[in-house]
């Protein structure tokens, strides 16, 4: 028969592995600004757009503008590119060529992010770039998912902040002391449940027996003896 008190420290602990649980869910976030942010992996996406879902277009310079400190749309595989072009249908309707997080190097003769990060993925539609080298910036086609390169002064492309999800280190901090409280419980409930246990056992060891009682001296003896003669006489 299992004992109460391992029952109870089983318990604790299938508490502090919830915890441990709820740490790891719930220690990623997306920005708390009061926009719709829709997640995908690691990153967070806000898709700008206008009254009744028709899409609102920007130039490159007021699509940074809008998305400040967080950054425009970069894509870095197959699964995101496919994700960005089923979602977007759900936002706007009709297709709309959005702003990638992209300019052209001349040095290298390449696009790269913006945040120089390697480009590991690429989808370009293959077309003749007859845009001056300076004014090159890049758009994805949200029917096709293709990447295609336009001015940089155009300003009739939609806009997609990203920004990576973030750990909110005071909840982490919280359900991990919460999780070191618990286990501190558990080791006490359990130590004195052990206790408690053993005391019974302890004492039913040994049994009590009342003290001997020390054997009559010498001279009781010739006492007693004395008396005895007397009375016979």
């Amino acid at each position: 028969m299992e004992r109460p008190g391992r029952r109870g420290f089983a318990a604790l602990l299938k508490l502090a592995a919830v915890a441990w649980c709820c740490c790891c869910g719930l220690s990623s976030e997306c920005p708390a600004d009061g926009h719709l942010w829709v997640t995908f992996d690691s990153s967070c996406y806000y898709f700008l757009h206008g009254q009744e879902d028709v899409v609102k277009t920007y130039s490159i310079e007021e699509a940074q503008e809008k998305c400040h400190s967080y950054g425009l749309l970069k894509i870095n595989s197959k699964e995101e590119n496919d994700f960005l072009m089923k979602y977007s249908s759900r936002v706007w309707k009709g297709t709309v060529d959005i702003w990638l997080d992209m300019y052209f190097d001349p040095d290298n003769d390449s696009f790269v992010w913006q945040d120089q990060k390697p480009m590991v993925y690429t989808n370009w539609e293959e077309s003749v770039n007859d845009q001056p080298v300076m004014d090159i910036c890049a758009v994805v086609d949200s029917g096709s998912g293709k990447w295609v390169q336009v001015s940089c002064q155009d300003s009739e492309n939609g806009v997609v902040c990203e920004t990576q999800q973030g750990n909110s280190q005071l909840l982490s901090a919280l359900v991990i002391l919460s999780i070191v409280v618990i286990l501190g419980i558990s080791a006490a409930v359990w130590f004195l449940s052990q206790k408690h246990n053993l005391r019974p056992m302890l004492f039913t060891s040994f049994e009590y027996y009342p003290p001997f009682q020390s054997p009559k001296s010498d001279e009781t003896i010739l006492v007693e003896a004395e008396e005895t003669e007397a009375m016979a006489l």
